[in-house]
């Protein structure tokens, strides 16, 4: 039903669509009417299924939806005031750099013509020598590089809530966008690509939790270490200045990620459906859990508590959304509770490690913790849809616990690679008297909120 209803938005929305060709050499004819008495889809000439394309550029503009007014949001409430624009500020020229740069040069070396290698072929810089139909899909290949910007702009923006109130604007961008290059684009291939990982392990991901929040996770960690504690950290307390903004934030990465897991499909049908649904069960679970959890552990359930709770679960069910059963997509969000709070006071309390908004905690455990628990659930037995031929649950998990252990360790060592390197030219901290002062002005010349 899905896919019969894109078809038709598709259809009808064609007229209004100024194409080179009339519109009937663009689109073929209504074929028929199936025996159930449902209408047959509209498709492109080129192969491509119109409403699976039409559905593949909405959750487009859901992942784009999440990472630019959802993550600024999300960070921005739990800075210091002082702190809100240059996070803001951030995270959309981190999301701008990101996707110029896919364009360019990122999507040929993701998904170039290669396969069971360690990067893609040069056939599509530029996006110019792209294929009618992605292969293995029944989406245009258009649609498809669009749908994977997404994923590649807001991988490097979630590392932005490691380094806030401390981190030089120039350093951000000229890092995040060498780590598109080093270490997002090389991963995407590995897995997602028809690269060795996926090739010759069997490691799979279904929405980015090894190759988007693992990546982002660890390389987060590794940015918190090599540019030290904010000026007071431990000690001086750095309260949200606006919780609702961070509530509101996640509520736009919350309905974003149906783009991003149903979208990652790549057709509009019950597999898209079901990714969906497993992702709002996996975020209410966790959700509700951190809330119970901090009820416990500190006297009261708080707002923040609620959004980092639920997008933990979000990051958790990522790269499985699709292969488990609803009931297994309740259990990963109350487990991604569970991890990730105990990794956020391990990382932040115990080891001191200045994770500013607990990026490793939350997406990145989330991640490594989701890609594990596939291997189990993704069992028939268990619900699931069942594994790859040759590939059992004892196989899976170790293809799976490789994938993870050498992309971490990838994502680490070009990390910090990469930060020294542009740190050679750009500093990586501002001053510490802009930091007292606040980013928004030392770095910007702006104030978010001017008090008469």
């Amino acid at each position: 039903m899905l896919k019969t209803v894109a078809a038709l938005i598709a259809a009808a929305a064609l007229p209004a669509v100024a194409f080179a060709q009339p519109v009937a050499d663009a689109v073929n004819q209504v074929v028929g009417v199936s025996p159930t008495g449902q209408i047959v889809g509209v498709t492109l000439t080129d192969g491509a299924d119109s409403g699976d394309t039409a559905w593949v550029l909405a959750a487009s503009a859901l992942v784009l939806l999440m990472a630019a007014p959802g993550l600024a949001l999300f960070y921005g409430g739990q800075v210091r005031a002082r702190n809100f624009l240059s996070v803001a500020v951030q995270a959309g020229a981190v999301i701008s750099v990101a996707s110029l740069l896919w364009v360019m040069v990122g999507y040929t070396l993701a998904f170039g013509q290669v396969s069971g290698g360690w990067i893609g072929a040069g056939n599509a810089w530029m996006l110019i020598n792209l294929d009618d139909v992605r292969a293995g899909t029944t989406v245009s290949e258009s649609t498809f590089a669009l749908f994977e910007m997404g994923l590649a702009a807001i991988a490097p923006a979630l590392m932005i809530g490691t380094w806030v109130d401390r981190a030089r604007f120039g350093w951000v961008v000229a890092f995040s966008a060498l780590w598109s290059l080093l270490v997002y684009a090389p991963v995407a291939h590995w897995i997602w690509g028809g690269g060795w990982l996926a090739a010759k392990l069997g490691t799979v991901d279904f929405a980015g939790g090894i190759v988007v929040f693992t990546t982002a996770g660890v390389s987060a960690l590794v940015v918190a270490l090599l540019m030290g504690k904010r000026v007071g950290f431990p000690r001086a307390p750095m309260l949200p200045h606006a919780p609702g903004l961070t509530l509101a934030g996640a509520a736009l990465l919350w309905v974003g990620w149906f783009g991003l897991n149903g979208g990652s499909a790549l057709t509009a049908s019950d597999d898209a459906a079901s990714a969906i649904l497993n992702t709002h069960l996996a975020a209410c679970a966790a959700a509700l859990a951190w809330l119970l959890i901090e009820n416990f552990t500190a006297g009261k359930p708080t707002s923040v508590g609620f959004a980092k709770g639920a997008l933990a679960g979000l990051a958790t069910i990522a790269p499985a959304a699709q292969w488990v059963s609803p009931g297994a997509a309740i259990l990963f969000g109350a487990l991604a509770a569970v991890a990730c709070y105990g990794a956020t006071r391990l990382t932040r309390r115990r080891l001191e490690i200045d994770d500013s908004l607990g990026v490793f905690a939350t997406f990145g455990v989330g991640g490594m913790l989701g890609a594990l628990l596939a291997a189990v659930f993704m069992a028939p037995s268990l619900g699931g849809t069942g594994y790859a031929q040759g590939m059992n649950m004892a196989r899976q998990l170790v293809a799976q616990g490789v994938g993870v252990g050498v992309i971490a360790l990838w994502s680490a060592v070009a990390t910090a690679i990469a930060a020294l390197m542009v740190s050679l030219v750009l500093p990586m901290r501002v001053t510490e008297d802009d930091e007292r002062e606040g980013l928004d002005l030392a770095s910007h010349g702006e104030r978010a909120w001017v008090h008469d």
